[in-house]
């Protein structure tokens, strides 16, 4: 028996994760994730994979981000014909995410063919919503900790990874006449200290570790986060103006919702608008499935932070205009994080322009979009064909982050009862990965950083 791995994405980057597991002629993708960001990676995602869908046998996703399951409906619509295994959270979330995703490109593609601007005649969207929802009845959910056979000889188990609602990650044992062999995959790893998503749980044992690298150089600094919105919506309220908080629409819109909460134990509240249908429905399933976060309904409170009295779901677009008459002391969350699309922009449009104004950003800002450009100082930003300028205060916040830092990576592989046969770091960049790697290497590791599309053998005649 021969254990191939091939890198077809998350390899010297952050996006596009797929890891093509091969034990003898069974093939096995781990994740199934879209290029995005730099233009050189989207394109990634029209080519053809060098082996056939319909030559995999199985995918297994490790958590919803679309960086992580988003090719999934191009995936089956270029052939593949089997299951995808996930945890319970991460198929209702994905289904919502690829639902969004696949609308944004049909968007996109009717917005190029009404400008003219692609050079493809017409324009067609990776996939659509159509595409989408053809994959959902192909999707087992399994439970944590639980095995499940993929195949005769491999067996697979989900433990967590924090960073997201349901995230995991994956423990694949292949039976071999040598023994079993056993290779992890980390999935992305949350921070330990999260107060909203499950620490990572340690891995016991690892003959092949793939570990994820995204702050592979960096520490998270401790920040008093409740201290920090207190005394933001404090200059709100002498500025005598509303806060505008662009986030994303998992993970961090419950966040911010959980600090706000804790703030408003020792000030007065104020009304809070989550703007986003899609942060909406994800918050629905943060309600639905509590085990698998660390909020509970707050006996002392008397109910769910999700359902304060302060907090306002804004389903319909004319709500949400209707959020623009609003001068003063109100909190209005809504996506895009990045500020590239969404229902925050026309808030940004209505709000930018007002000096009595926070807009209050919470996190990376990658080169290149819109919040980018406001969290370093633009005097004015393009939205909606205009010139929108800048005179309300911008602010970005850091803290928040759903990914573990380079000490928690390191206290994380270090639970691992002896150094793995082969280490291989994914999804980050290199300067993150190779940082990471040489702290690694310095414990007597044998640590490769893969290319994309690169083939390694972990095992043969096994």
């Amino acid at each position: 028996m021969d254990i191939r791995i091939k890198f077809l994405g998350g390899a010297g980057s952050v996006t596009g994760s797929k890891f093509l597991l091969t034990v003898d002629d069974f093939n096995l993708l781990i994740d199934c994730g879209l290029f995005q960001g730099l233009k050189e990676l989207r394109l990634r995602n029209w080519d053809e994979l060098p082996i056939e869908p319909s030559e995999i046998d199985a995918v297994i996703v490790t958590h919803a981000h679309i960086d992580h399951s988003g090719y999934l409906p191009l995936f089956f619509k270029n052939g593949y014909g089997g299951e995808v295994h996930c945890t319970e959270p991460t198929k209702d979330l994905v289904e919502i995410l690829l639902t969004d995703s696949a609308k944004l490109q049909e968007e996109e593609a009717e917005f190029a063919n009404k400008k003219g601007y692609s050079k493809h005649s017409p324009a067609k969207p990776l996939y659509t919503v159509r595409d989408a929802e053809a994959i959902f009845p192909a999707i087992k959910t399994h439970a944590f900790h639980r095995s499940f056979r993929v195949n005769s000889n491999v067996e697979v188990k989900f433990f967590h990874a924090g960073h997201i609602l349901g995230a995991a990650s994956v423990e694949v044992k292949v039976y071999t006449s040598q023994g079993v062999k056993t290779m992890v995959f980390s999935g992305d790893l949350g921070p330990f200290h999260n107060p909203l998503h499950l620490s990572p749980e340690y891995p016991k044992r690892a003959d092949i570790l793939f570990m994820e690298s995204t702050y592979g150089a960096r520490n998270h600094e401790p920040l008093d986060m409740e201290l920090e919105i207190k005394k933001i919506i404090e200059e709100s309220d002498q500025r005598g103006g509303c806060i505008v908080i662009p986030a994303f629409s998992l993970g961090r819109t419950q966040l911010i919702l959980y600090y706000l909460w804790k703030v408003f134990q020792n000030i007065r509240s104020r009304p809070i608008y989550v703007d986003s249908p899609m942060a909406i429905s994800v918050t629905r399933l943060y309600k639905l499935y509590s085990r698998y976060h660390r909020l509970k309904p707050d006996s002392d409170f008397g109910h769910h932070i999700f359902d304060a009295p302060f907090v306002h779901y804004v389903t319909e677009q004319s709500q949400s205009r209707v959020l623009n008459t609003i001068k003063e002391r109100a909190v209005i969350i809504s996506a895009s994080g990045m500020a590239t699309g969404g229902r925050i922009l026309h808030h940004l449009y209505h709000r930018l322009p007002n000096e009595q104004d926070i807009i209050m950003f919470t996190g990376f800002q990658a080169v290149g979009s819109r919040g980018r450009d406001l969290v370093d100082g633009s005097p004015s930003v393009k939205i909606f064909g205009e010139e929108v300028h800048v005179k309300a205060k911008v602010l970005n916040i850091h803290g928040l982050s759903a990914h573990a830092g380079q000490q928690e990576l390191l206290d994380w592989s270090d639970h691992i009862q002896s150094s793995p046969k082969m280490t291989f770091l994914v999804h980050g960049e290199s300067e993150e990965s190779e940082a990471l790697g040489k702290k690694m290497g310095e414990r007597g590791w044998n640590v490769t950083i893969p290319d994309y599309k690169e083939t390694f053998t972990l095992f043969d005649h096994v």
